[in-house]
């Protein structure tokens, strides 16, 4: 269990379109906004002593800077590089240097999407990858990093 007395700190960071969640195809997306996952987030938090911080921008530097504040702030890290996870080396390159665990989160199976999305640069580089489990997947990311927080042997 997490020591309670040490406040441990996830940051959340999407990127590009997220914003309008409710609004894009829910096929892909489902049916959740990112306001809703955000709450869903919080609540499996409180129990395990962790602050989660959401964060959006449609600004690939923003989300570079973002990354470089949770190297050095947070405990782990969950991001949703939204379309740059398939153009963006910068984003890449600023995700390997975190040294904390990532997740990488897709809403929808981006292996079942069109060619060009098929790839992530930000793969190469995390701890795992949840992809096509729409909101759920940011719960069980977050769960995979509290089982990291926890010391839990993982399953290699």
């Amino acid at each position: 269990m997490i020591d309670m007395s040490v406040k441990h700190r996830v940051d959340v960071i999407n990127g590009p379109n997220l914003n309008f969640l409710k609004d894009r195809n829910p096929m892909w997306y489902g049916f959740v906004s990112l306001e809703d996952i955000e709450q869903s987030c919080k609540s499996l938090c409180l129990n395990h002593g962790i602050d989660v911080v959401f964060k959006q921008s449609s600004y690939e530097g923003q989300l570079i800077d973002w990354v470089h504040e949770a190297r050095m702030e947070a405990d782990g890290l969950i991001i949703n590089p939204g379309g740059y996870a398939h153009t963006s080396i910068a984003l890449m390159d600023a995700v390997e240097l975190a040294d904390i665990p990532v997740v990488e989160v897709h809403l929808s199976n981006i292996m079942a999407r069109e060619h060009f999305r098929q790839e992530s640069y930000i793969s190469k580089v995390v701890d795992g990858v949840m992809s096509g489990f729409q909101g759920q997947g940011y719960l069980l990311a977050l769960q995979f990093i509290i089982d990291k927080l926890n010391n839990h042997k993982t399953i290699n």
